[in-house]
């Protein structure tokens, strides 16, 4: 690999460990996106020079999250991986179903709760508020990729 592939991998790492994520699962993200076939988690391990464990769980986090797939060929047990190509819209999809179970949950909190003062109840009423706008917004984006991708 070049430098420039290296500290595009590394940055990618960087990234996603700020925002709270596995640094591997970011190398591994930053891979993907440099990779021009669908690989195997040996060789992907072979690449990022970590254990092949280590890319296994990370790749299923990433499949989870929509921005990873993993495809499998005829007569070949092994899987291979490759950037979803409809990354963007899985992610904008996760977003949503992230916001709704929020909403789902304070809402159910509130119940529990019972009476609150006004303050209180403000405050939910808030973060409910902005989490709908929030979704609107994010399935008008998603409506936006989906026609760019067709």
């Amino acid at each position: 690999m070049s430098e420039a592939t290296d500290g595009f991998i590394e940055m990618m790492g960087r990234h996603f460990e700020e925002e709270g994520v596995a640094r591997i699962a970011g190398r591994l993200f930053g891979l993907l996106m440099l990779v021009e076939r669908d690989s195997t988690l040996d060789e992907l391990a072979e690449a990022l020079r970590v254990s092949k464990g280590s890319v296994s769980s990370n790749a299923r986090l990433l499949e989870e999250w929509g921005v990873a797939e993993r495809v499998t060929r005829p007569g070949d047990r092994r899987d291979y991986y490759r950037i979803a190509a409809d990354m963007s819209e899985r992610l904008v999809e996760r977003q949503i179903a992230r916001m709704q179970l929020f909403i789902e949950r304070v809402n159910h909190s509130r119940d529990e709760l019972g009476a609150l003062p006004p303050s209180t109840t403000g405050r939910f009423d808030e973060v409910i508020r902005f989490n709908t706008l929030a979704i609107e917004s994010l399935r008008k984006l998603g409506a936006e990729v989906a026609k760019t991708r067709r």
